[in-house]
């Protein structure tokens, strides 16, 4: 701590913490450090020896007392430690939710560190750590999604079953004593909270999870949680607070160290997901019905249908100015109340590969219906390659209402939520005027004028595809659970496939892993 306009504290927030706690107490000075024992998981305590030869030591409250053999009375002379009477203090403190350390001090005798002296319990140290506010509400949003939460912390077990309690994780709690022994995959997977847990069991968890078919996400910020961070399939480290070893070890860094960060993350990354599905299954009818529609003409032996300079242009215009949108499509209001999608799956279920199969041979019969009436009615090569250009457009234009929701009909309210579908409808409606009717465009790309008779035919076509994908969408919801509560086209994963988060409810870790 140092002293700029007030006092502020510089490094590991708990030392502040006890620094300011001594001040209040009117300890504001000790003897110089000569050496220091770092805390390990190993040794699960730290140590200090000044000049005078005190040594003074913290950590958990079972380990300290474990290296005692005295407490410290009134006056400071040694006295009988009464062991059960400072454990019930602590598991008093730890069920509200206190994060305790214990503290013992001894005298080095000329000796260095390595191995502690007879010490004197001293006493406790509670600390009241709260979770964030928004940290009980990322839990909820993950359960609701179908990510289970779990955990891990160094904390008392009482600390850690009464700070799990404030963020919504009730259930069993599991220490480390226990993950010593023989414990079953299961248990594992049912147990939300973890306490007293050293870096190889955390490793050890998340290894157990991902052979039961999990997908982990591991949070932490300390050198002790690098190898369970490496391990898990996200690692994700805290961008403040976190040591460089986390940060080194971790797939992505907090810049907030808010739990609620990962659960935006999980939203935005399905967002993402079905924005990138929505303009592939929308996309790929339009180069499958293309490509049908060429092969078609020239295993028939007609006229081709469309020219090669056509075809660019549709790739061009349509495809480019229709596809913005989708960059641009809000997060559906049901994506963070959805199963996970399992990951097995492949990018496009079999539901929409029938929709982009339906729309393609809709395509390719109403480019060839479309193509033979007029040529059949006296047309010219020119009006009839118009025509079918503009059905490939109008039925692409009205495909796209169905793809802004692949579960649900979304037409007008689809333009009101993004109003950039509207904007690309009125730009490709314009370009296509301006292909169909303008003079130098039809002596570029041999396109010709079309009257109302043929307009009318051609929105025949696309209306018909509209109707045939909402009709497919809606007996393909009618047989998927999933899709009635909003599941885009993810059916629901069996439990050893669920998505897992691994961490705390916007929690650092506890003083008794890193002091």
């Amino acid at each position: 701590m140092h002293r700029r306009d007030g006092w502020q504290i510089t490094g590991d927030p708990t030392e502040g913490a006890l620094l300011t706690s001594a001040a209040k107490a009117g300890v504001d000075s000790v003897p110089d450090r000569t050496a220091t024992l770092p805390f390990n998981a190993e040794r699960r305590y730290m140590a200090t020896l000044h000049e005078d030869g005190t040594v003074y030591v913290k950590g958990p409250v079972e380990r300290i007392l474990e290296l005692c053999e005295t407490a410290a009375g009134p006056d400071g002379a040694p006295v009988p430690l009464d062991r059960a009477a400072v454990t019930a203090r602590a598991e008093a403190y730890g069920g509200q939710a206190l994060r305790v350390l214990a503290f013992a001090r001894g005298h080095a005798d000329g000796a260095g560190l390595d191995e502690p002296p007879p010490l004197t319990f001293l006493g406790l140290q509670a600390m009241f750590d709260p979770p964030r506010e928004d940290a009980a509400r990322a839990v909820r949003t993950c359960h609701d999604a179908g990510v289970h939460v779990k955990m891990i912390t160094g904390d008392h077990a009482a600390t850690a079953r009464a700070v799990g309690t404030r963020v919504g994780l009730d259930g069993e709690v599991m220490t480390g004593a226990e993950l010593t022994g023989d414990v079953s995959a299961e248990r594992v997977q049912a147990t939300t909270v973890f306490a007293r847990v050293s870096p190889e069991q955390k490793l050890r968890l998340v290894q157990i999870l991902q052979d039961r078919g999990h997908v982990i996400a591991m949070t932490g910020d300390g050198v002790n949680d690098a190898p369970a961070l490496k391990q898990a399939d996200i690692g994700v480290a805290m961008g403040r607070t976190g040591t460089d070893a986390a940060k080194e070890s971790a797939d992505m860094v907090l810049t907030g160290d808010d739990f609620a960060s990962i659960e935006k993350a999980v939203e935005e990354g399905r967002g993402v997901f079905d924005n990138l599905v929505k303009f592939i299954v929308w996309a790929l009818p339009s180069n499958i019905g293309l490509g049908l529609v060429l092969v078609a003409a020239i295993v028939a032996g007609t006229a081709l249908p469309v020219l090669p300079l056509q075809v660019l242009w549709l790739n061009m215009t349509a495809v480019l100015v229709l596809g913005l949108p989708f960059s641009v499509e809000p997060k559906d209001e049901h994506i963070m109340s959805r199963p996970p999608r399992d990951p097995s799956l492949p990018l496009l279920t079999r539901a929409m590969t029938l929709r982009i199969l339906a729309v393609s041979a809709i395509l390719l019969a109403g480019a060839f219906g479309l193509q033979h009436w007029e040529r059949a009615h006296g047309a010219t090569p020119q009006v009839a390659q118009t025509v079918v250009v503009n059905v490939f457009a109008l039925t692409l234009l009205t495909y796209l209402f169905n793809c802004l929701s692949l579960d649900r009909p979304l037409l007008w309210h689809g333009v009101r939520r993004n109003p950039w579908v509207g904007a690309s409808i009125l730009a490709l409606i314009a370009i296509q005027a301006l292909y169909t009717y303008a003079p130098f465009m039809n002596d570029l790309f041999r396109s010709a004028p079309l009257g109302a008779a043929a307009w009318a035919r051609i929105v025949v076509i696309a209306a018909v595809s509209y109707v045939v994908v909402e009709i497919l969408k809606y007996v393909q919801r009618r047989a998927d659970p999933a899709l009635r509560q909003g599941g885009a086209g993810r059916s629901p994963l069996p439990a050893a496939g669920a998505g897992e988060e691994s961490g705390g409810g916007g929690k650092p870790s506890s003083p008794e892993e890193e002091p």
